[in-house]
């Protein structure tokens, strides 16, 4: 999100005039998840039924991103002998029917195979209204630990890299991204996943990573510890960590992600991994991959987990934060950053109220907005009882 022309939310225009007059170009906001789970790999539902609930709940993008595997070729799966499953297949089925269903009766119980991205594709998607991306979940290990980092926008299945430590295994994996999106000229972007997941990525080794701008801030997942323990900072501390250091070393702002990570989509609970949980808001010319991954390069995005923005600017070094107000909500507007020459993070202001602004000064480095509400999350994880929006960081002109 370093920018300098105003950056204002919910369908306003923004004028790009260039030496040659061309006409202004008129943007909108979509919402997404970049971290979908299906039957692909260890989701629990299948595709279709998935993009099924993302459209029908108001999203307009979603990447379905299994673990070291794209949704091509031929793959059957058995439906789990739990009622809850078997019920949800006959409904599959009904809803369906048995000539989209490809399904067979075993002696290993009932075996489905799988729809390919291209084949149901076509049921959904619709020009400005809903797109599916097709990604991936590079999903490797070091010792141990889980080294996750999804590839948004990929055109060929990348195999696990491996590598001699954490951040060696995290770059391996990312320059293979970066060398698909230079072989193959498409738009596609690299994030690291849930680092506090099993511990496994620390600050340090996402310091040392060279050509990452994404990671994921919030993660629906009930096991990736957006919030650290007593000994592991959380997420988004370690935002504001790597920002500080990635800056001090001439590297870009790096941009916090929300995601559903969503694998349960028949049990809903703190225990599960459900979808609704968290998303991304992008400030788009068009629905397309290319132009939602320019925008998000650009930081023309934010995360939530329930909050909607009304209006966002940045201008002559002033951020301006309104929020879209729900009756009886209250909401807390903080602006967190870091000053120049100074190691830690700081909270710089906080407004109780539905708009505030924070203006940069010389001294700063950069700043973000972190919108609390008074609303309960209806389905939360952790310790993480209200939702929130996160803006991107911005640094000023001077």
């Amino acid at each position: 999100m370093n920018f300098s022309k105003t950056w204002i939310l919910l369908s306003i225009i923004v004028a790009t005039i260039s030496c040659n007059k061309k006409e202004p170009v008129s943007t909108q906001w979509f919402k997404g998840n970049l971290h979908t789970h299906s039957y692909w790999s260890d989701g629990d539902e299948f595709p279709e039924v998935i993009m099924d609930w993302y459209k029908a709940h108001g999203y307009q993008f979603v990447a379905l991103s299994d673990h070291n595997i794209l949704a091509r070729g031929e793959k059957w799966i058995v439906v789990p002998e739990d009622s809850i499953y078997q019920n949800a297949f006959r409904k599959y089925l009904d809803n369906y029917g048995a000539d989209w269903v490809n399904h067979r009766q075993t002696s290993g119980g009932i075996q489905v195979k799988l729809k390919t991205l291209d084949e149901y594709r076509g049921r959904y998607e619709e020009k400005d209204r809903f797109l599916i991306i097709e990604s991936e979940e590079i999903t490797d290990r070091f010792e141990g630990k889980p080294l996750h980092m999804n590839a948004t926008n990929i055109q060929t299945k990348i195999d696990p890299q491996g590598g001699n430590s954490v951040s060696e295994v995290l770059q391996n994996n990312l320059n293979e991204v970066i060398k698909q999106r230079e072989v193959t000229g498409t738009p596609m972007i690299p994030h690291i996943n849930h680092p506090n997941f099993g511990y496994g990525v620390s600050l340090d080794d996402m310091m040392a990573l060279r050509g990452e701008r994404f990671f994921e801030v919030y993660n629906g997942h009930p096991a990736v510890h957006n919030q650290g323990d007593t000994i592991h900072i959380s997420t988004e501390k370690m935002w504001d960590l790597l920002n500080i250091s990635y800056l001090k070393n001439n590297q870009p702002l790096i941009y916090g992600l929300g995601t559903d990570d969503s694998h349960h989509y028949h049990v809903k609970g703190g225990k599960w991994s459900n979808a609704g949980r968290g998303w991304i808001m992008v400030q788009s010319d068009s629905l397309t991959a290319a132009s939602l991954i320019a925008a998000m390069e650009a930081g023309q995005f934010y995360a939530s987990s329930g909050v909607t923005l009304k209006s966002l600017e940045f201008d002559n070094n002033k951020l301006t934060v309104e929020v879209a107000p729900e009756a009886g909500v209250t909401y807390t507007i903080s602006f967190i950053g870091a000053r120049k020459g100074k190691s830690e993070p700081e909270q710089f202001s906080m407004t109780e109220g539905n708009k505030a602004d924070f203006e940069l000064t010389e001294d700063i480095l950069f700043v973000r907005s972190k919108i609390t509400s008074s609303k309960l999350h209806n389905n939360p994880i952790e310790n993480l009882l209200y939702e929130m929006a996160w803006t991107q960081p911005v640094q000023s002109d001077f």
